[in-house]
């Protein structure tokens, strides 16, 4: 929900011109929009993430991860009947609040969540004080009357407060009485837990091998109990942002999913990030083919489909593919390394937003950065023999010099993801079998992989009305500010919801 899912990790690190491959976003989705000193010392924000997301994991199947089920058909189970009034959620993020839509592009959303309250602010006593990026009031202005904003807790690397939090009786009791005590005191109408994994694959799984918290199966219905009951008493509404690569439904169990389905009003699955930095070979992060596929395991699972948010992604994804191999047709072609052995991430992959700034040059008139920060979106270059990386920040660094680097704003060792990127969406190739948009572009080389208006109304028509699932869901509205036709895609199909 790109980009999934920011890294904080890494920018931070970057901030002070010291980014580690610890450093991971390649689940989210980061442009320079604020200085450095602005950005707060933990989560995320999709790439969903995965984003970004969330946005991580996939490749050969990864240790400790949830064993192998049968799942039964999806196509076994009688779907409801159509939904008359759809969910439309926008997920809203602190990192991209420039060219922000009017409301004839946002007319129709009925949840807008706002991106992200850590965990860890919860778990403790006394709570922590979240503040949100913008007030309640300015956000409600910005959508249709009668649109509910709900707080997200969680996103990409934020799993110690779940985890603290959903552990026993008394901390969940805590936990959910902190989350929503918060909740109401800030104007909130719902709550959404995007925990990025309940029982591993997330950002600290080659810290906390998955085997350690295979007790998170059974807590993680019961932290969202405990919160959904101290929400009733204010009849506000409970979601949940769920992965969309079966290797990390791990909680999602045949035995816990009907109990979690119990609880939830509704369930945004993030059909986005299906590739990651933990793959090898090419595919496409978010393709109809895939997404139904999620989709049905969950309706297998015994997740209602009235309650299921399809996810799109409003940002594309790169891969750098292996040196000396021609990746003429697209999917299947191997990678370079995306992922260390430690779980971090080695820079050779990430995501870019169809923000207005990333399909134009470079202004003539930059200046010399007096903060670190360069890049799209910006008007500073960096000072002479640095680097401008691809999450906005001068170096001098392999991971600030190598591929993704900007070479309209410094030096640059690898080829710059500014101008392939603009080359893949002028010749994007679309995959009629599967329904996704690839382009591979030999001079990186990068594999990029992306969603267009005319498969956004394909997963409309093959998914949300073959399915009958209620609702859909995108990531994030200020990522869509080139001419938002993608969220005008997604207007358009909730328009003509399927009756």
């Amino acid at each position: 929900m790109l980009f999934r899912s920011i890294c904080l990790a890494a920018v931070t690190a970057l901030a002070v011109e010291a980014i580690s491959k610890d450093a991971s976003c390649d689940d989210d989705v980061l442009t320079p929009s604020a200085p450095v000193a602005s950005v707060p010392p933990l989560s995320k924000t999709r790439l969903p993430g995965s984003q970004l997301s969330g946005y991580p994991p996939s490749g050969p199947y990864l240790s400790g991860s949830s064993p192998s089920r049968t799942l039964p058909s999806a196509s076994n189970h009688s779907l409801p009947a159509r939904v008359s009034a759809p969910r439309y959620v926008m997920y809203f993020d602190q990192y991209h609040t420039a060219g922000i839509p009017d409301k004839s592009i946002t007319a129709g959303v009925t949840h807008v969540i706002t991106a992200f309250a850590n965990s860890s602010l919860f778990a403790s006593e006394p709570a922590g004080e979240y503040k949100p990026f913008k007030p309640i009031n300015e956000i409600r202005a910005l959508f249709d009357n009668g649109t509910k904003v709900c707080m997200a807790i969680g996103g990409w690397a934020d799993t110690d407060g779940f985890s603290r939090g959903a552990s026993t009786n008394a901390n969940r009791n805590k936990f959910a009485r902190n989350v929503v005590d918060s909740a109401v005191k800030l104007g909130y109408d719902c709550v959404d837990v995007d925990w990025e994994y309940p029982a591993g694959n997330g950002a600290d799984y080659k810290q906390i091998p998955n085997a350690n918290k295979s007790q998170e199966i059974d807590t993680f219905p019961l932290l969202l109990s405990a919160i959904k009951t101290q929400l009733k008493h204010h009849k506000m509404e409970l979601s949940v942002t769920a992965p969309g690569l079966k290797r990390d439904m791990i909680a999602f169990t045949q035995k816990q999913t009907p109990k979690i389905n119990a609880v939830v009003d509704h369930f945004t699955v993030m059909t986005y990030d299906l590739m990651n930095r933990r793959d090898n070979v090419t595919a496409h992060h978010t393709d109809v083919k895939g997404s139904l596929e999620a989709i049905d395991t969950y309706i297998a699972l015994g997740v209602e489909p009235v309650k299921i948010n399809l996810g799109f992604a409003l940002y594309a994804k790169w891969f750098t593919t292996a040196a000396g191999h021609t990746c003429s047709e697209g999917l299947g072609c191997p990678t370079e390394l995306l992922e260390a052995a430690d779980g971090t991430d080695t820079g050779k992959s990430g995501a870019v937003t169809f923000e207005a700034a990333n399909f134009m040059a470079a202004p003539t008139n930059l200046t010399t950065s007096p903060d670190a920060s360069c890049g799209s979106g910006t008007f500073y270059k960096c000072p002479t023999g640095n680097c401008c990386s691809q999450y906005g920040f001068c170096g001098t660094t392999e991971a600030h010099c190598s591929s993704g680097c900007q070479s309209d704003y410094g030096i640059c060792n690898g080829t710059s993801t500014a101008a392939s990127f603009k080359t893949a969406m002028a010749n994007g190739k679309t995959d009629e079998v599967s329904g996704g948009q690839w382009y591979w572009d030999p001079a990186g080389p990068f594999f990029w992989t992306w969603d267009t208006p005319a498969l956004v109304s394909r997963k409309f028509n093959d998914i949300v009305k073959a399915r009958g699932i209620g609702g859909v869901a995108a990531w994030s509205l200020g990522e869509d500010s080139h001419d938002f036709s993608l969220i005008r895609a997604i207007q358009a199909g909730v328009r003509a919801w399927p009756r």
